[in-house]
């Protein structure tokens, strides 16, 4: 608490008690506080009163010049004490200049701190220099009262707040549970017959399939034991299926399968995981045979219907009003909205011919005996009749569903043995039929090569070799094995004298397996040898054109066929001959002859690839000895 002596100095010298409200103060009152200077108050002022102005002057005109010591004003403020002070005249005190104005400074905010604050109402106090009015203190707000009760209002509205926003959440959560709890989905649309826009998306979705080409596909068919899972893709413009196969009924076709037409070639692989994934977009390049699929397996009528779902026409049977097709429901799927429409799968279509370029035979399309719907088939389209998911049964499989991925659509390379990816077929550039027409001299100058064979020459005949051949003396001496037969060899010989065969264990033939056969053994051994006619088989066929390559050109109209890489160099494949007995000449850019293929009966291709390298001396093979004819007596 402060401590305020306030001096009053009246011209007798005597000490004079300040009066309550006293109207008018003499102009030499100094009111001195003693107190350290105290801190800037933050409090906030008060309402200005009402006869100062906002400059903080009087309202009342002064009355006397300045320096007088007099002021007109009865109020007495410290503004015009400090003004009067400022001016230096009719101060009594005696002191310097310098200290009168440090004191008059005190003084000034002391005054204005007490006019703020609006004096204390409770009268006189220790150091009091006067009292304030009753109206006065009615007049300025209890700024300590407020300040002393001002927390607990908040700390109320608080937790009021919190208390309504924990019976708000409370109810909430009551509400949604009860509401849970109460939830029915609403009834499902009830089926109608189709519309007229609806049956001719439906009529158009094998069109839409080939002229989209192609698309990924996941299949599942079969329950139990029996099901199967397919991965991989679909081309329906070149009726191409490439496949990994997998689950519990695979079976022998485990692994991966390729389709072109009615030509399936597979690559086994007995220790795959039961779950299938997407094959390698590039397919490798051994291992892959010529395979019958049985009729009783679930495999073959499912590629039926996956290939079946294409044709160049569109199904005007399921437009019919009464075909008996209905929609179903609507359904969301990755691709967005689809119907879900139910109607049966076309049953005796036009048979659909193969891709140009194809070596396919006209395979038949849907409806055929083995892909015929037990019961309606569901389609799931969007409204660009494209088809996005399909589910059916099938008899002897059971329920079938295809899942349709139409982004996924890359596209597809047959291997070597359903003749390669596709080319543009066109006439020799002339650089090409220069290489071509040098090829025999080129051949002998090579002097020979070593053979390797892979020949799918039928469903159940898959021949692999290795061997030799010498353009020079027109020899050829192979082992063959079939795969069928792992543990025999055929050791073939072609020379000047013609073709023979023996058959060998295949300890004796040079070893090796099935797949990958050593080469044959030097000498030939000496077996049941037995002559062959030119030609005959598939595989007298190519190695006769592999000998006769080395004397003549290829005979007949030769075109190229495309652009191809083997054993790391870029060739040119030629095709010449028949469309019955097609041959092809992969021949690369220095003019070697590195690959021969020929088109065989199965509709599949075979390989015999050539390596330039030296010829071991190719022996006769040993001839038989002639038998002795019967001697019959001459008659006497």
């Amino acid at each position: 608490m402060r401590t305020r002596v306030v001096a009053l100095e009246a011209q007798t010298g005597r000490r004079e008690r300040p009066c309550s409200s006293p109207r008018r103060l003499p102009a030499r009152f100094i009111s001195v506080d003693t107190s350290p200077t105290p801190a800037p108050d933050t409090t906030p002022r008060g309402t200005p009163r009402p006869d100062v102005t906002a400059a903080g002057r009087p309202n009342s005109a002064k009355v006397g010049r300045s320096g007088s010591g007099r002021h007109r004003s009865g109020t007495g403020t410290a503004s015009e004490t400090t003004r009067s002070t400022d001016t230096g005249v009719g101060s009594t005190t005696g002191r310097p200049t310098g200290a009168r104005r440090a004191a008059t400074d005190r003084t000034t905010v002391a005054a204005e701190e007490t006019a703020a604050n609006g004096r204390t109402a409770t009268g006189r106090g220790p150091g009091t220099a006067g009292t304030t009015t009753r109206r006065e203190a009615a007049a300025e707000p209890p700024t300590d009262t407020a300040d002393a009760t001002g927390p607990a209002p908040a700390s109320r509205r608080r937790r009021t707040l919190l208390l309504l926003l924990a019976l708000t959440a409370a109810t909430s959560a009551t509400a949604l549970v009860l509401g849970l709890l109460s939830w029915a989905p609403d009834p499902p649309e009830p089926t109608r017959p189709l519309t007229l826009a609806e049956g001719e998306r439906l009529a158009a979705v094998r069109v839409t399939n080939l002229r989209d080409l192609r698309a990924g596909v996941r299949i599942t068919a079969g329950a139990d034991a029996a099901r199967i899972e397919l991965v991989g893709w679909v081309d329906w413009s070149r009726s191409l299926l490439y496949l990994d196969v997998g689950g519990p009924g695979a079976g022998a076709e485990r692994g991966l399968v390729q389709r072109v037409g009615p030509v399936l070639v597979i690559r086994p692989d007995p220790a795959a995981v039961p779950t299938p994934a997407a094959p390698p977009l590039l397919p490798p390049a051994d291992r892959w045979r010529l395979h019958r699929l049985a009729p009783g397996t679930n495999l073959a009528p499912v590629l039926d219907l996956l290939l079946d779902l294409a044709a160049d026409r569109p199904d005007q049977t399921q437009a019919v009003p009464g075909s008996g097709a209905r929609w179903i429901a609507q359904d969301t799927m990755a691709a967005g909205p689809v119907d879900v429409l139910e109607a049966s799968l076309l049953a005796g279509p036009p048979r659909r011919s193969p891709a140009p370029g194809s070596t396919a035979a006209p395979m038949p399309s849907a409806g055929s005996a083995s892909t015929d719907p037990d019961g309606q088939t569901r389609f799931w389209l969007d409204q660009d009749a494209r088809l996005h998911k399909l589910v059916t049964r099938l008899p002897g499989v059971g329920p079938v569903t295809m899942i349709l991925n139409r982004a996924d659509r890359p596209t597809l390379r047959p291997v070597d043995a359903l003749g390669g990816r596709p080319g543009l077929p066109r006439a020799l550039t002339d650089a090409e039929r220069r290489r071509l027409d040098r090829l025999p001299a080129r051949l002998r100058a090579q002097r020979g090569a070593t053979m390797t064979l892979t020949a799918p020459v039928g469903t159940d005949t898959n021949l692999r070799g290795a061997g030799w051949v010498s353009w020079t003396t027109g020899t050829a001496y192979l082992a063959v094995a079939d795969l069928g037969v792992p543990d025999r060899r055929t050791l073939l010989r072609r020379d000047t004298t013609g073709l023979a065969r023996a058959d060998v264990p295949a300890a004796a033939a040079g070893g090796g397996t099935a797949e990958a056969p050593g080469r044959p053994p030097l000498p030939p051994p000496a077996g049941p040898w037995r002559a062959q006619r030119a030609g005959g088989d598939d595989l007298n066929v190519l190695v006769e054109a592999a000998v006769a390559a080395g004397a003549i050109g290829p005979p007949g109209t030769a075109v190229r066929v495309r652009e191809d890489v083997t054993a790391g160099r870029t060739v040119d494949v030629v095709e010449v001959g028949p469309a019955d007995a097609r041959l092809r000449y992969w021949i690369d850019r220095d003019g070697s002859l590195r690959r021969l293929e020929l088109h065989t009966d199965a509709n599949a291709w075979a390989q015999l690839d050539l390596q330039p390298a030296a010829v071991p001396r190719l022996t006769p093979a040993p001839r038989p000895a002639a038998k002795p004819r019967p001697t019959t007596p001459r008659p006497r």
